[in-house]
């Protein structure tokens, strides 16, 4: 992608593309909410509980990348936590507020300037933390990579509190 807007699209690539509600319509899975439930639990339950959430965070970032697509600014501010710190280039914004101010610009025009999709996620056994990243698309091309780790807080929704992305490398093999 191209310096200015790869490197806060890559940090905010972490936002991944989707059709669900928002942060607010994904619970925890039963069973994957603490490490020591999921250590008690029979080997198939407790993988079951995994990929629940896996899939909760993967629907999560679409939907956090959905709101993108849509030109839904308000509705990308409540995937943010509070604690929210986003990377790109080299600053570093802390909190809501300061994304907000960073990610505004993004969501002007009709057309999204880019895209990102989640292709691996990761959850912390405990259920409580986990990793997605994917590719950054601009006009069908990749051009970035994102990495968000999202929390489970308080009110079982998933938000996202660290995000930073990367150029892809153009180089022919």
């Amino acid at each position: 992608m191209h310096g200015k807007l790869m490197l806060p699209l890559a940090a905010a690539a972490c936002l991944i593309n989707g059709c669900v509600g928002g942060p607010h319509a994904h619970g925890a899975a039963a069973g994957a909410s603490t490490h020591n439930q999921t250590a008690t639990l029979s080997p198939e339950v407790a993988n079951a509980a995994m990929a629940a959430a896996v899939q909760q965070v993967i629907a999560t970032e679409q939907a956090f990348a959905k709101t993108m697509t849509n030109r839904d600014f308000k509705a990308f501010l409540t995937f943010l936590s509070p604690e929210a710190v986003f990377f790109s280039g080299a600053s570093v914004k802390h909190g809501p507020a300061e994304v907000a101010v960073q990610w505004q610009p993004y969501f002007e025009g009709r057309k999204a300037p880019f895209s990102w999709a989640p292709d691996h996620v990761e959850v912390l056994a405990s259920g409580k933390l986990a990793l997605s990243t994917g590719p950054v698309y601009e006009d069908g091309k990749i051009v970035g990579r994102f990495n968000s780790i999202w929390r489970l807080e308080a009110d079982n929704a998933w938000r996202i509190v660290f995000d930073k992305g990367e150029a892809v490398c153009s180089t022919k093999p």
